[in-house]
């Protein structure tokens, strides 16, 4: 949670919807880490596209979505 935030707003008044949200936002930023191990799989197949690219005499534009079937995070 973040230093200093607790259920009570600045006033000392109960503020349960800021305090719903702050932790909404600290859960899905802890849910959303990736592995060491994922981020470099992820740039094995970046640099492997891009070579490909690179030899077959193509040059890639635009972004690049792709999805990770093992853990379905989305890499743009």
């Amino acid at each position: 949670m973040i230093s200093g935030f607790g259920y009570r707003n600045p006033e000392g008044y109960p503020d349960p919807t800021a305090y719903s949200a702050i932790n909404n936002v600290e859960k899905t930023h802890v849910e959303n880490k990736t592995s060491p191990e994922d981020e470099e799989r992820f740039h094995k197949l970046l640099n492997t596209i891009f070579t490909i690219c690179e030899l077959a005499g193509f040059h890639i534009e635009g972004r690049i979505a792709i999805k990770d079937c093992k853990t379905g995070k989305i890499w743009r």
